[in-house]
């Protein structure tokens, strides 16, 4: 794949993830990183990830700020610095082939029945754990909008605050990814999809993205919402679990 091919590539999945995102509040982190990672090393892949879904969240966190639940975010965050000052005492540097077996495994967590594991982001100290995790999980695998999920798909919130309160705790659990691989990038040669006019054009189109999907989420109800959550991040999790185990074999 050429450089001209490649950047264009990752420009459409921009485009497309923000605005998936932008109506569901997930799965376009999934598709964004299955995009990067046939581009870019892991490192570079996670940082340009990063920075993109710094983009998007924070547009969407802003779009939808008068439904923001502080309460959850401020507890979030406990978690989510917890889990970096952890995580930075170990050296992380996972392979592409076991990042995409993470992608695809994750979601089968939406699928966990209530008797099994009950979680509402609501509650402080489930927020707190929400946070620790999924930090863990974007450091370790780029992604954790599965385990995300699973501690908002059974809330009572409205899906406008769920989907402004999702977006405003993954603009730290990124931000924190960022700054956890940029060693990494900065002391390599810098790819061509990481050039700043490069970003520059992404972050647009995240931009437009995030508000396309802020058009889309505003025609659905509650009800059709849910519905289409768990289908649509488990069917995301088929294809890098295909991938992974091809990889490996």
């Amino acid at each position: 794949m050429t450089e001209i091919s490649a950047q264009i590539l990752v420009l459409v999945a921009v485009l497309t993830t923000s605005t998936l995102s932008g109506v569901f509040g997930m799965a376009g982190g999934l598709l964004l990183m299955g995009a990067l990672l046939l581009v870019l090393p892991v490192p570079a892949a996670m940082v340009a990830h990063g920075v993109l879904q710094l983009t998007a969240n924070g547009s969407r966190a802003v779009l939808h700020r008068h439904h923001l639940q502080w309460h959850v975010i401020t507890w979030y965050s406990g978690g989510s610095l917890l889990a970096a000052l952890v995580l930075r005492q170990f050296a992380v540097n996972p392979s592409k082939p076991w990042v995409l077996l993470g992608l695809g495994l994750l979601p089968t967590l939406v699928w966990l029945p209530p008797a099994v594991v009950s979680l509402d982001a609501s509650r402080n100290k489930h927020a707190v754990c929400c946070g620790f995790g999924v930090t863990a999980l974007h450091i370790v695998a780029g992604v954790a909008g599965p385990l995300l999920d699973l501690f908002f798909v059974r809330t009572s919130l409205p899906r406008h605050a769920i989907v402004a309160t999702k977006a405003a705790t993954q603009v730290l659990a990124h931000a924190l990814k960022v700054l956890f691989y940029a060693g990494a990038v900065v002391s390599a040669p810098l790819p061509a999809t990481l050039q700043p006019q490069w970003l520059v054009a992404a972050m647009a189109l995240a931009l437009v993205g995030s508000w396309l999907g802020a058009k889309i989420l505003d025609r659905l109800s509650d009800r059709s919402f849910m519905h289409w959550t768990k289908g649509l991040v488990t069917a995301v999790g088929a294809v890098y679990l295909g991938q992974a185990l091809w990889l490996f074999s």
